[in-house]
């Protein structure tokens, strides 16, 4: 675990998960309470500074991974939070979400839902500003996947329609919703993959939607250029979260991020830094960029 995400250290030997994790599995969408080791989402690491004095937020996916991580760091910045989550099984997870934002001063809500479906796309949107009293961030953080080990002959029609309405639609439908609400100055970050750029077969439709996701991110923010709203997104390597262990095999999860040159999976703690600074006004002439945070696996 890193003392904050300020202090020096060698980031290869970092979190020490150089050697792989123990194999595991868990049932989708996963918890974090399950996994080994546990995940750092910054719980005891992340040292805000004001960056987000007085934002208002809604994180989707923000119970557990790296949307946890972004909703704790946001809170310690000074934002209002009001995150999302899929089902009953992750009640748990965003509670203690909602407790660390809490604990930061700020107010935080959780509202579970599918946001496979456009109306409760839009009452997530309509609950942050009533909630909240407006809103500044949206972040898209919420995925789904599953690996094939046999590509494209093992991906089904529903799985493949899953996929595509949880990590593209829901986004075409929360920015839609989102973007009256939003004012100048105002902030949507999205959040792509490696993925986008190194396609993993046996992540055929995952992997689609991510390069998707770039591309959406880009037209965006020229559309709403104008209306002094940026639009960025993230794109994530391999990230130690519990929709691994709960969407590939065994193996898979025992050897996962060894492949990055820093040869480990990154924690969710690393991510948050970078969501922060997209959020945060001192990025304000950057729009339409997508920043890769892999491990040292370019993104070009």
């Amino acid at each position: 675990m890193s003392e904050d995400q300020y202090t020096r250290q060698d980031p290869a030997s970092q979190y020490g998960q150089r050697s792989g994790q123990p194999k595991q599995q868990q049932t989708p969408p996963g918890a974090t309470a399950g996994m080994v080791p546990r995940p750092d989402h910054g719980e005891q690491s992340y040292r805000g500074s004001d960056r987000l004095a007085g934002k208002r937020a809604l994180i989707t996916g923000g119970d557990s991974g790296i949307g946890k991580a972004v909703a704790i760091a946001f809170a310690r910045e000074g934002a209002d939070v009001l995150i999302s989550y899929l089902g009953a099984e992750e009640d748990a997870d965003a509670r203690d979400t909602v407790r660390l934002v809490e604990e930061a001063g700020r107010r935080g809500v959780a509202v579970r839902g599918d946001i496979t479906d456009e109306r409760h796309c839009r009452a997530l949107v309509e609950r942050a500003v009533a909630d909240l009293g407006g809103l500044d961030l949206l972040v898209n953080v919420a995925g789904y996947q599953m690996s094939q080990d046999k590509g494209i002959l093992g991906v089904s029609s529903e799985q493949f329609d899953r996929v595509m309405k949880t990590n593209l639609y829901a986004l075409f439908w929360l920015c839609k919703a989102a973007v009256p609400h939003l004012s100048e100055g105002s902030v949507i970050i999205n959040t792509s993959s490696i993925q986008a750029y190194e396609p993993s077969p046996q992540l055929l439709d995952y992997a689609t939607t991510k390069a998707g996701i770039a591309n959406f991110t880009k037209a965006l923010a020229a559309d709403l250029a104008d209306r002094g709203i940026r639009v960025n997104a993230v794109a994530p390597g391999a990230v130690w979260t519990p929709l691994i262990p709960a969407t590939m095999p065994e193996g898979a999860v025992e050897s996962f991020g060894q492949n990055s040159p820093i040869g480990r999976p990154g924690q969710p703690a690393e991510l948050a830094p970078a969501y922060v600074f997209f959020a945060a006004q001192e990025s304000s002439f950057v729009t339409g960029e997508v920043l890769g945070v892999t491990g040292g696996r370019p993104i070009t």
